[in-house]
């Protein structure tokens, strides 16, 4: 059911912007910090959208402390990623580092999935989850379509079903990009603990909000105020939420076209067409798109920009 007049909340998955060799370029990752709580999200680093698996241990830890010393005392989110390999088993104490990474910088900690951790049974899995938040104040839990990563995995029902109540777990991170999928768990949820929050990560649907969703998304980097201005639209009940959800889908479709991984890429250009960041390229290891792409970004970044003029 459409729930109309909700406070939505944002989590933004922040890029993290590289320079024309490929290094990371810490001054407008530090902008786009700025920029996406000045809209009213939440940022998130550490993320997919912040090549979580392509960065090293102490690059992960930089990007907590800079964004920590960026944000002061507002609020942000942050992965929890354990780096391991096909066949690895689950590694708890892996985890209880990267967790103990996030809470010195006071992070809420996004539980990525591992390869460790898929690999087992159901219950196996909700045991996992079990150890690892009782080791943190509260987390995240996050489920990962194989589509962005090979560590990927969505789960069952049942097994969402007992995520959904660990005490100390707020919310979770669904990116299946099937909204079967994430009516399921928004029937679940209002059915058994209604203040569990479920955070799309569906890109290619951003409307999910309109039925229950908040958001955890790396589209949103693109557009942090435009996003922010949509939210505010459904808050209010004005139907301008319609015409600016249908532009920045169209965005969220162009970015996440096959290969998905490649949105980075998207974002990087489209940053760099509205002079936000000084390079359009992405992370030496990431997927690209073709410049041919940029017409495309400019018309879309046009039409958004001519929505100040909505009566």
């Amino acid at each position: 059911l459409i729930k109309p007049k909700r406070r939505i909340e944002g989590i933004s998955a922040v890029l993290l912007p590289v320079d024309s060799q490929g290094k990371i370029h810490w001054p407008d990752f530090a902008a786009l910090l700025q920029r996406t709580c000045a809209a009213g999200l939440t940022p998130a680093v550490n993320m997919d959208t912040g090549f979580v698996n392509f960065i090293d241990g102490h690059q992960r830890r930089e990007v907590l402390q800079r964004a920590r010393q960026i944000l002061g005392e507002k609020p942000m989110v942050a992965g929890a990623f354990v780096d391991d390999r096909p066949g690895d088993a689950f590694d708890v104490d892996r985890y209880r580092r990267a967790i103990d990474e996030n809470k010195g910088v006071e992070a809420t900690p996004v539980i990525f999935q591992s390869f460790g951790l898929v690999s087992q049974e159901d219950e196996a899995i909700v045991a996992s989850y079990q150890a690892i938040a009782e080791h943190c104040h509260q987390l995240i839990a996050f489920e990962l379509g194989p589509m962005f990563a090979p560590f990927g995995k969505i789960y069952g029902t049942e097994v969402f079903r007992e995520l959904m109540q660990i005490e100390n777990c707020r919310g979770a991170k669904h990116s299946s990009l099937s909204r079967e999928l994430e009516w399921q768990r928004l029937a679940i949820r209002d059915q058994i603990r209604p203040e569990f929050q479920v955070f799309t990560g569906n890109d290619l649907a951003i409307d999910m909000v309109m039925y229950g969703s908040d958001y955890l998304l790396g589209l949103s980097t693109l557009a942090p105020d435009f996003f922010a201005r949509r939210d505010q639209y459904w808050l209010e009940g004005d139907s301008r939420f319609y015409i600016l959800n249908d532009v920045l889908q169209f965005l969220g479709h162009f970015a996440f076209r096959v290969p998905v991984p490649a949105y980075k890429h998207t974002a990087a250009m489209f940053l760099h067409l509205r002079g936000w960041i000084e390079s359009g390229q992405t992370h030496p290891q990431g997927a690209c798109r073709s410049a041919a792409d940029l017409p495309v970004l400019a018309g879309i970044l046009d039409q958004l920009n001519q929505l100040d003029d909505l009566p």
